[in-house]
């Protein structure tokens, strides 16, 4: 039961309860933390998003003990007059809207850029103007390359942390040339992530910046056809989980050769919470939220989900669980990557005093289980429809 009674924050003060403005509170992020903040905090929210399939079970029935506490607000920001009224009514505003899938960043650049620049821009000018609080949601994409990506491969410098490891404040944002529409993405982002730093600079916003490192849990990105459009292609875990669940082979970009780090969905809703409530702490800060104790190679991560898979579902394996596909043929010319993208967590654990707990294979196991849940309860209900005479 949340309880603003004898809750403190990291310095012992208590916490007041506050009102909360979340854009695309109806996303995968969006609906953990309105799930933390409903169950575990008295703060309400103003929940504005398109959709709300992921937060129903947070809005219905009205008897729930937080139903005053929550009220969403059928919204696109892109055209919407009451955006600057829903601002001033909170003290703090999150904003997670984007346009996040890789397979976008090539075959959408425009949608891309709109979406994670322009779109964001009312959002940032309404809380500067009107003295809200901020924390905006980034992106670990905005690192681009690693330094140690331009190394010979058999150069020893590849292997010295300081070359791939990503700081915040050092670490150089690198990206490929115009003709890779893939980064339209992180520009995306980084323009953004400059224009609130530079509101905090010239104008006094109390900002967050927080860029995510693979954020993984039940409800996140779709299965095609199941919870999503039957056309399009998610992000690499819930791609995998897709060809497991229909049990087709796992594909792998240009060999799976790029490294990358997983965190637990509810690990990382730990780290906003600390951030929204120890703005002392957090405000003028961008942080790396990641679990660098769960790196592996993409080829890695798909021989792992196979095995946890095969527990969570009791069915075999297929006899050839991965193919080799590459970056061109799955997603499009113009596609590019970055080799490593390992965060750093100085900032955060010295801050806010935070690290993630859960392994790799656990957060796996916890995903993968509810999505071969989802999937069986869809293929069950897509059956059991009556047939037209």
């Amino acid at each position: 039961m949340a309880s603003g009674a004898n809750r403190v924050d990291l310095d012992g003060r208590p916490i007041k309860p506050m009102t909360i403005c979340m854009i695309g509170a109806g996303g995968f992020i969006g609906s953990h933390l309105c799930e933390k903040l409903m169950t575990e905090t008295p703060h309400k929210v103003l929940a504005l998003d398109v959709y709300n399939d992921k937060i129903k079970h947070l809005l219905e029935p009205d008897s729930v003990e937080w139903s005053g506490r929550i009220q969403f607000h059928r919204i696109n920001i892109k055209h919407d007059s009451r955006l600057e009224g829903l601002i001033k009514m909170a003290d703090l505003t999150i904003n997670l809207a984007a346009i996040c899938t890789p397979a976008d960043y090539n075959t959408r650049p425009l949608d891309t850029i709109y979406s994670n620049f322009i779109d964001a821009l009312p959002v940032v000018k309404y809380c500067s103007e009107n003295n809200k609080r901020l924390i905006h949601f980034s992106t670990c994409e905005v690192y681009g390359k690693t330094i140690g990506s331009f190394l010979p491969k058999d150069h020893p410098l590849r292997d010295d942390p300081s070359f791939y490891v990503l700081k915040e404040d050092i670490s150089p944002c690198i990206f490929g040339s115009i003709e890779k529409q893939r980064w339209s993405y992180a520009c995306a982002k980084q323009l953004i992530e400059r224009l609130v730093y530079a509101e905090g600079a010239e104008n006094g916003l109390e900002f967050t910046i927080v860029r995510p490192f693979n954020w993984i849990g039940p409800r996140m990105d779709f299965i095609p056809g199941i919870d999503g459009p039957s056309e399009g292609v998610p992000r690499v875990l819930a791609c995998f989980s897709n060809n497991l669940l229909r049990r087709e082979p796992l594909k792998l970009v240009d060999g799976g050769e790029s490294q990358r780090t997983f965190i637990y969905i509810k690990d990382a809703i730990e780290a906003v919470l600390l951030m929204i409530e120890n703005p002392e702490r957090a405000n003028g800060h961008i942080f790396n939220v990641g679990n660098p104790n769960n790196e592996v190679t993409v080829r890695q991560l798909a021989e792992m989900m196979t095995e946890v898979y095969a527990k969570v579902s009791g069915e075999v394996a297929i006899e050839s669980p991965t193919v080799d596909v590459s970056s061109k043929e799955f997603y499009g010319e113009g596609y590019d990557d970055s080799d490593k993208r390992i965060p750093d967590m100085t900032i955060i654990n010295r801050q806010l005093g935070w690290d993630p707990k859960t392994s790799l294979w656990d957060l796996l196991e916890s995903t993968l289980t509810y999505q071969h849940r989802t999937y069986a309860e869809a293929v069950k209900k897509a059956t059991s429809k009556p047939v037209a005479s």
